[in-house]
């Protein structure tokens, strides 16, 4: 079945989190993201760069104001359509995620598991099962 074309890159998430070139790494091993670009400042922290995941594209930095949040603020939750849930969770799972639930087919016609990557994120991965 097919990524419905109304879920490929609707909103392009930009996220900021402390450690943003580990969490580069930890993208890479646990959801197959490949860094497309990177700008760093003067003390080499990241201020803006993009990786893609799943081809769809994803921002992050390393916060700084005005996207610097107060310890314990909400996440964000971001919802990725893969062609085998199973296969990206465990592999998720492998590079240090938290497995929050394990893929369970739901009754809205998806096959979905959810993570927390040590960022703090949390990460709905679902493949469809029905049109």
């Amino acid at each position: 079945m097919e990524i419905p074309e109304h879920y490929k890159q609707a909103v392009i998430p930009h996220i900021m989190l402390d450690g943003a070139a580990e969490a580069i790494t930890f993208y890479a091993a646990a959801f197959g993201a490949s860094e497309l670009f990177r700008l760093e400042d003067e003390d080499g922290r990241i201020s803006h760069a993009e990786i893609s995941v799943q081809g769809s594209t994803l921002m992050l930095g390393d916060a700084h104001k005005p996207f610097s949040t107060p310890a314990g603020a909400p996440s964000v939750g971001l919802h990725v359509y893969v062609p085998d849930v199973d296969a990206l969770t465990a592999q998720a799972v492998e590079a240090g995620a938290e497995l929050l639930s394990p893929p369970t087919d739901m009754v809205y016609g998806a096959r979905q598991s959810m993570l927390r990557d040590p960022y703090g994120h949390v990460w709905i991965l679902l493949t469809p099962t029905s049109s």
